[in-house]
């Protein structure tokens, strides 16, 4: 690659990246279920910068382009939400993925007290589901996002102690 990709904690700067970036990587999915109104899809800019400012966001930089982004934040039963992972599709299948959630996890155990981690993902998206396995998360239900689409929710534990930064 030339550079190595570093994470980082999102900026201000970086949302209209982000914004473009989840445009771009959340193409297929929408592809996938034939819905273009998925959350990543319509979110408004505006919106993207308040979740930068208030949430847990992280991305991935190859030199000054952002390539990655993750959000994440505690839900009200105390888990850590995690949602809207996206790599740039030409990166895709080196670690980046992986590295960001290494990121927000740890971020969200030590910052917020996280003590278990809940994503959701799209009932027919494998890709994503292989990753998350990979990493340890365990499907424990089924829900229903709020564009319709059959979502399967897996959550994994948070180490016990302190969660290392390995980001």
């Amino acid at each position: 690659m030339g550079m190595s990709v570093t994470i980082s904690v999102a900026t201000e700067r970086d949302a209209e990246q982000i914004f473009r970036l989840q445009y771009l990587c959340f193409q297929g999915e929408a592809a996938l279920y034939g819905n273009y109104r998925i959350e990543p899809l319509v979110q408004p800019l505006d919106s993207v910068r308040e979740a930068v400012a208030a949430d847990c966001v992280f991305v991935a930089r190859l030199g000054e382009e952002v390539v990655g982004s993750v959000h994440g934040g505690i839900d009200e039963d105390g888990a850590a939400s995690i949602g809207k992972l996206c790599v740039h599709p030409r990166l895709q299948g080196h670690g980046i993925g992986a590295r960001l959630l290494r990121a927000a996890e740890s971020a969200l155990a030590e910052e917020r007290g996280a003590t278990r981690f809940r994503l959701h993902t799209g009932h027919r998206s494998e890709g994503n589901l292989r990753l998350y396995r990979r990493v340890g998360y365990e499907t424990v239900g089924t829900s229903e996002g709020k564009d319709g689409i059959p979502m399967i929710v897996l959550e994994k534990a948070a180490p016990a102690g302190t969660y290392a930064a390995t980001a």
